[in-house]
């Protein structure tokens, strides 16, 4: 990435450029879904231990994804929070149908 994104319209497109993947979709589709697991139990249990793990279990997968299948450097290092909320955009768009884990299909 050679110039500085300004909008969030425009990071959108580019996130989904370095998310082209299958597996690493579903591994980011994953990823997302175990927060909001470990968020639940971590409520129920008055948040406790399982707080800790939410960043780790929510990016480990991802950058699995982008290490090993994408061959992509993550775009948190540059933009963290546009990055944090198109995960949680793409999870979401995925689950109601709007994208799909097969990116030609979008």
């Amino acid at each position: 990435m050679g110039n500085r994104i300004t909008s969030y319209k425009e990071f959108y497109h580019f996130y989904l450029t370095e998310h082209q993947n299958r597996t690493s979709r579903i591994l980011h589709f994953t990823g997302t879904f175990l927060v909001f697991v470990l968020l639940f139990l971590a409520i129920l249990d008055g948040w406790g231990w399982e707080w800790i793990f939410l960043p780790l279990v929510g990016y480990g997968f991802a950058w699995v994804g982008h290490a090993f299948f994408e061959k992509n450097k993550p775009a948190t290092f540059q933009y963290p929070f546009w990055s944090l909320i198109s995960d949680f955009k793409l999870f979401f768009e995925i689950l109601f149908g709007s994208k799909s884990f097969d990116s030609r299909k979008d």
